[in-house]
């Protein structure tokens, strides 16, 4: 089994925080897929690493629900669930909801159009179709309007949340067909944010999320099939 995988050395960090977060990003990127098998001896050799620090690593992703021991099988990548789903996104929702009725009050002119640069940023990636780009482009669109809140708790909140929000934006933006979709739903927010309508912001924001549960919702229920 060939790992594509890039490790990023720290010298503020131990070897098995590095290898940790290595592991961590690869299965929140789509690098390891759910369902497949993290096997100790091939993901060491790919790091240049030595077992202990690849074993401490999986133990950790078991305890954050990204990995799964398997009795007599050894450790795979956790599949999506619609719990977890639910879960990151009911609470994405109401936080999401907050902060752009807090942008509608409070962003300046110069971060509104910032926030229009992220729009035309992600049209731009859509264009392309590089689905790595369309995630963070798509990511900086949000984080345009999170810093406009001011509010620097709600924004670390919501930081805390992003890297369980990656895996279903990933799984989202797959769907060539919705990426036209999200193009208008961001311009629905942004429009409503410019105008400091807030009920309309917080609207759009939140068909904007409800989209996202309904597909990949619809795509995890086919894939059980």
């Amino acid at each position: 089994m060939e790992y594509n995988l890039n490790v990023r050395m720290n010298e503020y960090l131990p070897l098995r925080d590095v290898v940790f977060n290595t592991l961590r990003q690869a299965i929140l990127r789509g690098e390891l897929e759910p369902g497949e098998r993290l096997m100790e001896i091939q993901l060491a050799e790919r790091l240049g690493v030595s077992r202990t620090p690849i074993r401490e690593a999986i133990r950790k992703l078991e305890l954050e629900g990204l990995v799964l021991m398997i009795p007599r099988k050894g450790a795979e990548v956790a599949k999506i669930s619609a719990k977890s789903l639910r879960d990151v996104l009911e609470v994405r929702r109401s936080l999401e909801e907050l902060a752009s009725e807090l942008a509608c009050q409070r962003m300046t002119e110069e971060q509104v159009q910032e926030l229009e640069e992220a729009k035309k940023a992600f049209d731009a990636a859509v264009e392309k179709g590089d689905i790595m780009e369309l995630a963070e482009t798509d990511e900086k669109f949000h984080d345009v309007i999170f810093n406009g809140t001011g509010n620097a708790r709600l924004v670390q909140i919501l930081n805390n949340l992003r890297e369980q929000m990656y895996r279903y934006r990933l799984e989202y933006i797959k769907e060539e067909d919705k990426r036209q979709i999200i193009m208008l739903e961001h311009e629905k927010i942004l429009r409503a944010i410019r105008a400091h309508h807030v009920t309309e912001a917080r609207e759009a924001m939140r068909e904007h999320i409800d989209n996202q549960e309904i597909t990949v919702s619809k795509n995890l229920r086919e894939n059980d099939k």
